[in-house]
C-alpha cells in the first residue's frame, strides 16, 4: 500500500505542478482543479486513483505537498509549480536564517550567481537543516546553504510562507549565502 501511495504522490506532483495537460486537465489561475475532474482524468489515462487514496496521500504527505479546499471538491499542489499559477501567498517576515539543500555539483554556480528559481516560481527554503539535507540528497551529495533571510528581508527581498511551511523567495544573491554545511 505504501508503494502505491508513493507512486500516487509522485504522479500528482507531476500533474499538479508541471504537466496537467498530460491527462487533459487544466489548473485554474490559483493552481486548483476540481477533484472530480482529476479523478476522472486519471481513470481515463491508465492511472486510476480512488477518492480514498487521494485523501490518504494529501493527509499523510510528509511534506504536505497538496491541499484540498474546505469541502474537498478542489485540490492543488502547495508549491513547486513550473506552470503559471498564482498561489495567493502574502508576503511574510522570515526568520533570520533559513536553509537550502542542494547537491555539491551545483556549488560553483551558486557561489557565482546565487540561488535562482530556474523553471519554478520561487527558490525553496526551509527552517530546519534536516529538511534541507533531505532535499539536497535527492540530487546527489547533499550540501546545506545557510541563507541570511532576515537581512535579505530588511534589504527589500520578499518572502512567502507556503501552506506546508516552505519559505519561498524569487532568488538569493550570493552575498546572502553565509556558509556551507555539508550534509551526510
Amino acid at each position: 500500500m505504501r508503494d502505491r501511495l508513493v507512486k500516487i504522490s509522485k504522479f500528482l506532483s507531476l500533474i499538479l505542478r508541471h504537466k496537467p495537460e498530460e491527462i487533459g486537465i487544466t489548473l485554474n489561475s490559483s493552481g486548483w482543479v476540481p477533484v472530480a475532474d482529476l479523478l476522472e482524468a486519471c481513470n481515463k489515462h491508465t492511472f486510476p486513483i480512488s477518492m480514498e487514496e487521494l485523501e490518504t496521500v494529501v493527509a499523510t504527505s510528509d511534506k504536505k505537498r497538496f491541499a484540498f479546499n474546505e469541502d474537498h471538491s478542489m485540490i492543488r499542489a502547495n508549491q513547486g509549480h513550473s506552470v503559471e499559477v498564482e498561489l495567493g501567498y502574502q508576503p511574510q517576515t522570515p526568520p533570520d536564517i533559513l536553509y537550502h539543500g542542494t547537491a555539491t555539483r551545483f556549488l560553483s554556480s551558486i557561489v557565482e550567481i546565487g540561488l535562482i528559481k530556474g523553471q519554478r516560481h520561487h527558490v525553496h527554503l526551509s527552517k530546519e537543516v534536516e529538511t534541507a539535507i533531505k532535499v539536497g540528497q535527492r540530487h546527489g551529495k547533499a550540501v546545506v546553504l545557510i541563507v541570511k533571510s532576515g537581512q535579505m528581508h530588511r534589504d527589500g527581498h520578499i518572502f512567502y510562507l507556503s501552506e506546508n511551511g516552505v519559505w519561498l523567495t524569487d532568488s538569493v544573491p550570493p552575498s546572502y549565502i553565509e556558509e556551507l554545511v555539508t550534509g551526510s
